[in-house]
């Protein structure tokens, strides 16, 4: 109920709120008991409980906005990181954008990002918590002079006085995760008709759906933050048909030039791993490309190359040892090179990295770090061992 939030907004509201920041989960019960001696109790369980999503929110919105912020339990878990937000908003900004209608707009964590920008901003729920909420929020940041509110069905609402429209479906259901698009609320085809009856538009969507359902007017980008895939979105007005991943923070932005896959290679002294959001784009092959490289097996997406170079969008490593798949071998050969911090990253293999690290690298080993990578080399089941490239331990090349 909307009422749940009232309370909260309210001068003694927002006092408890000032009383339980921070609190620390083994320390809530004793707080509780102090504070419901001169407040109602469930007014303080309300307080403890926004503490408590403000603490989870400040990852994605920063401890300064989160500790203002008024926060839902969905909200916290399906609200865009402000860094990817705040990168939308100002390419929708560069595009001349000066009004959105963001529609499915959740707790308003893209409404900010757009206002913040200098964009005027009708924010529009179907869900009367939700909305109230983002009109908190909008007020707590100092931003209702850009953000308008409306709790409304966003398949009713008219944008035809703005210059774009933003539409975030929900893709969780009371099962989990929707991963069929046209099951999405609203489903993908309604997002998509509402973006190309707009002059320009962005639809966030899960950054696995099939390239396939992309449709051929818009424009599909990738967006990690960090190295964390976090989203694809489809562009509407700009370059219809073009893919690009982009890489946060930054951003650095690299553009699909249609290229076939890459050629597979014997493993050099390189190893390349792609950026998620470049594997997700399928734009390895621009990446081995950029490297003079190829892939490891062609299945997989690791670039091999022989020179080191620097990219944005792939971390590399130095290959010191190439082993067929065999915990023995590779038991023996950590315990030669002294080797007590592993690293295990698997593509294309079934064994849970927990599970071989438990068993090739018993505690206080050995001062050094390694890399182990189990994949498939031309299909075969292979360990490669390295480290990041410039910090690797042990000297010669592959074996």
């Amino acid at each position: 109920m909307v009422n749940d939030l009232a309370p909260l907004l309210t001068a003694e509201g927002r006092a408890l709120l000032d009383l339980v920041r921070g609190t620390a989960p083994a320390d809530e019960l004793a707080v509780a008991t102090r504070l419901r001696r001169e407040h109602p109790a469930g007014l303080v369980s309300a307080a403890l409980g926004q503490a408590r999503l403000r603490q989870r929110a400040a990852a994605k919105f920063g401890a300064a906005d989160a500790e203002r912020m008024f926060f839902t339990p969905n909200g916290v878990e399906q609200s865009t990181r402000a860094s990817v937000a705040g990168y939308r908003a100002e390419r929708m900004k560069a595009q001349g954008v000066t009004s959105v209608a963001d529609l499915c707009c959740g707790i308003g964590g893209d409404a900010i990002a757009l206002a913040r920008a200098g964009i005027r901003v009708l924010a529009v729920d179907r869900d009367p918590v939700t909305a109230e909420v983002a009109r908190a929020n909008a007020d707590a940041l100092g931003l209702s002079a850009l953000i308008e509110v409306r709790e409304a069905d966003v398949t009713e609402v008219d944008t035809g006085g703005y210059d774009a429209v933003f539409v975030d479906p929900a893709r969780r259901g009371g099962r989990g995760r929707i991963f069929d698009p046209e099951a999405y609320s609203p489903p993908l085809s309604w997002a998509v008709g509402a973006a190309l009856a707009a002059p320009r538009a962005a639809l966030k969507i899960a950054p696995g759906v099939p390239h396939e359902a992309i449709p051929a007017e818009a424009e599909a980008e990738w967006i990690s933050d960090g190295g964390d895939v976090k989203e694809a979105v489809l562009w509407f007005g700009t370059e219809p048909g073009a893919v690009r991943a982009t890489l946060l923070p930054g951003p650095r932005t690299l553009l699909g030039a249609g290229l076939p896959d890459p050629d597979v290679r014997p493993v050099g002294r390189y190893l390349y791993e792609p950026d998620g959001a470049v594997i997700r784009a399928h734009l390895v092959a621009d990446v081995a490309r950029e490297l003079d490289g190829g892939l490891i097996d062609e299945t997989i997406a690791y670039v091999t190359a022989d020179a080191l170079r620097p990219t944005p969008y792939a971390t590399a490593y130095e290959i010191t040892d190439r082993l067929p798949f065999n915990v023995k071998k590779l038991k023996a050969l950590l315990r030669e090179r002294e080797v007590g911090i592993l690293t295990v990253k698997k593509r294309g293999s079934a064994v849970e990295p927990e599970e071989l690290r438990r068993k090739v690298l018993p505690k206080g080993q050995g001062p050094h770090s390694a890399t182990v990578f189990l994949t498939r080399v031309a299909g075969a089941p292979t360990m490669l061992v390295g480290a990041p490239a410039g910090s690797a331990v042990t000297a010669g090349g592959a074996s």
